[in-house]
């Protein structure tokens, strides 16, 4: 087979591919001792017994990755959990549901001892409002409130003339 790529990576390949082809071709049975054909009347002598070559030793544990995935895919089973029946996982999800309701309203988020807003407080005080017990707040706005110090001319604004309020304008109300 003539190669007549200009490539030289190709020619390479193709060079390296036809001497690992012919490694793995006299890897295999060896050639002949003779050319010539054997005559009919002679045969080659049966090979003196000898005892039978010991066992190979056992294959230690390869540690590459196929080998590894393969002993993850023996310890799945016990890893999941079992598989439930369609009847006890409705039963599991009717346990964990509430009959909740959704409100709307503005109720401000009173500042937490760290200083952040606390949205739960301000959700179970909306629930509390419309009849509920408690809430989770599902939606929240904010809003900057300043002093009207900033609104005289040429003063410069102040780190403290500021703040920001944030408000629950929407919560998930439970009995």
């Amino acid at each position: 087979m003539m190669v007549r790529s200009g490539n030289p990576a190709l020619r390479l390949g193709t060079l390296m591919s036809a001497a690992l082809l012919l490694l793995l071709g006299a890897g295999g049975t060896g050639w002949p001792q003779s050319l010539g054909l054997q005559q009919q009347g002679t045969q080659a002598a049966p090979p003196p017994s000898t005892p039978a070559p010991p066992a190979p030793p056992a294959r230690e544990e390869n540690p590459g990755l196929i080998n590894e995935m393969g002993k993850l895919f023996d310890k799945l089973p016990s890893i999941l959990p079992p598989i439930k029946s369609p009847g006890e996982t409705m039963n599991d999800l009717s346990r964990l549901t509430k009959p909740s309701t959704m409100v709307s309203g503005r109720v401000a988020c009173p500042a937490s001892s760290n200083g952040a807003p606390d949205c739960k407080q301000a959700a179970d005080h909306l629930c509390q409002s419309k009849g509920y017990k408690e809430g989770k707040s599902l939606n929240a706005d904010s809003a900057e409130k300043c002093s009207a110090k900033v609104l005289i001319p040429g003063r410069q604004r102040k780190p403290d003339d500021c703040r920001t309020d944030t408000f629950v304008t929407s919560a998930l109300c439970q009995n």
